[in-house]
């Protein structure tokens, strides 16, 4: 007995084999969850379907999260075919690479207004979208950085995102804890994926991540999967409007003495 089974999860942002949602996917899949995804049309065929194809997961849909109406039409054709849905996971994050590099401060309006509707307003949006198929004891999950909380160089306007995201963690919860539905949200060290990669010296922000963190390692999306299955099973069926690190302890940290 696996300790999804039975269990319907729809994944939001799977982009390659090495992103973050699809170590949750793989975690989900192997509890023995039924898998669906949505992902940006231009990623479909080319990375999306084929890792999809590799779990049997039958269910993949092109959505552009700034779009109501394809949210709704995938939230539909999920209905159609699986009826209700257990885990939903928001792995949805962009901001314009002009954006994550200088200085905050000159972010344009446009640049802000793209980041905080992709990155944010999308979570509302399909926690909505997906409501009628949402039941007691399903959850909602996100994915946030620490970059909300404190300045992370280069992280920009992302940050901001973040701590907006964080706050609509907490709001949601409150929404739709009545009806028995849980939101979290997990902040995971940092990860080489496609998101990281147009974050100006994220190479060099990775490379000293180990050194500062107590456990003295990276982190992985099997790293992220494993606490991602803890938040969507009934394991942790108390916990909701959390933001759960997954970064080695590297929050607990001020001034670290970085080892020679």
């Amino acid at each position: 007995m696996g300790l999804l089974d039975g269990k319907k999860a729809l994944i939001f942002g799977v982009a390659n084999d090495h992103s973050i949602a699809w170590g949750i996917a793989q975690a989900l899949h192997a509890a023995g969850a039924t898998l669906g995804f949505a992902s940006v049309e231009s990623l479909i065929e080319r990375r999306v379907r084929p890792l999809a194809t590799s779990i049997g997961a039958a269910f993949v849909e092109a959505c552009d999260v700034q779009s109501d109406d394809q949210i709704r039409d995938v939230m539909a054709r999920w209905g159609a075919a699986h009826g209700e849905i257990d885990i939903l996971v928001h792995a949805v994050a962009y901001a314009p690479r002009e954006a994550l590099e200088g200085a905050y401060l000159d972010t344009t309006r446009a640049d802000f207004a793209t980041a905080l509707d992709v990155s944010v307003y999308s979570l509302a949006a399909l926690a909505r979208e997906a409501r009628p198929f949402l039941r007691a004891g399903s959850s909602i999950l996100t994915l946030t950085y620490y970059g909300a909380e404190r300045v992370v160089a280069n992280y920009n306007v992302m940050g901001v995102a973040k701590a907006a995201l964080e706050a609509s963690v907490r709001y949601l919860a409150a929404d739709l804890g009545p009806h028995g539905i849980r939101v979290n949200a997990i902040s995971a060290g940092p990860v080489r994926t496609i998101s990281a990669s147009g974050v100006r010296d994220f190479r060099r922000l990775y490379a000293s991540f180990a050194s500062v963190a107590p456990l003295r390692a990276n982190i992985t999306p099997e790293d992220v999967g494993k606490t991602a299955l803890w938040l969507c099973s009934d394991l942790s069926s108390a916990v909701t409007g959390e933001v759960i690190y997954v970064d080695g302890g590297f929050h607990v940290m001020g001034v670290p003495l970085i080892e020679s």
